[in-house]
């Protein structure tokens, strides 16, 4: 029973932190470092991955009408539009699955450490105010997604893949790439949100295979701990998204920059104590 109270803490987290630009992954070995669930490290590996395809769900239910190009209500054009949109997500997922499936268990076995974190938290950090800065007086020329190229999507991909390495905050790295190639703040977080599906999908499934591969099986209790987690992710995601697409329309994300810098911070000060 514990371990359930534990899971809807770990959801919550995960649901408030995916699609913020702060690394779910920092929050979540934070978290864990604080309250440890009585379960296997092999479960622990695949909860973590796979409480985040509850938070990705969050997406696919708020999005549904404008993600289905199958949708009765829309015309042809809009169908048209709805394929070429998942077109773009499509390429621009590739680089992650061609630089990051090779690399991620390596980068996760290497890589998963608190320096790494704190490290990639902090410069990620100073990057978005940085960027922010610079793009103070400086207009968007990408408004709408129908006006990401194919072109701007692979490039936005290749900064999707940066994510592989811990604490970069794969939201984070495609927003960064999105501002910098020229889109609003609105359309490279609604972007960002779009490219999670495949790519967590993905990912989810593999770890869940591996999981299974390695002779694992779920207990009751392990079920339990599982769907408590995915359900508290997505309904806090939910929120959380509703929030941030509010909060792009008259914020920038110089806020978020120097909340990374004190994690990065503070994680480097746990450290030492």
């Amino acid at each position: 029973m514990a371990d359930i109270w534990k899971a809807i803490i770990i959801g919550i987290v995960e649901g408030l932190t995916e699609f913020l630009p702060v690394s779910s992954t920092g929050h979540i070995d934070l978290v864990q470092s604080i309250i440890h669930m009585g379960q296997s490290a092999d479960f622990k590996y695949m909860f973590n991955y796979v409480i985040q395809l509850g938070a990705i769900m969050a997406v696919v239910f708020l999005y549904f009408n404008k993600l289905n190009p199958l949708s009765p209500s829309k015309t042809a054009e809009e169908k048209k539009s709805t394929w070429t949109l998942w077109l773009k997500v499509i390429i621009a997922v590739l680089p992650s699955v061609i630089i990051g499936l090779p690399l991620n268990d390596w980068m996760d076995k290497h890589l998963q450490t608190n320096p790494v974190i704190a490290t990639t938290l902090i410069v990620y950090g100073i990057a978005f105010i940085v960027i922010e800065r610079f793009n103070k007086h400086r207009r968007p020329i990408v408004t709408s997604l129908a006006d990401i190229s194919i072109q701007m999507a692979l490039l936005i991909g290749l900064f999707q893949a940066l994510s592989i390495v811990p604490g970069t905050s794969r939201s984070g790295a495609t927003i960064l790439g999105a501002i910098l190639l020229g889109t609003s703040r609105y359309v490279a977080t609604e972007f960002s949100f779009f490219l999670a599906i495949p790519t967590m999908f993905g990912v989810s499934i593999l770890k869940l295979g591996k999981f299974f591969a390695q002779g694992n099986t779920f207990t009751g209790e392990q079920a339990a701990v599982l769907a408590v987690g995915f359900i508290v992710s997505m309904v806090v995601a939910w929120a959380t998204i509703r929030w941030l697409l509010k909060f792009v329309q008259g914020h920038d994300f110089t806020g978020f920059g120097w909340y990374r810098i004190a994690l990065g911070l503070l994680i480097i000060f746990l450290m030492f104590v």
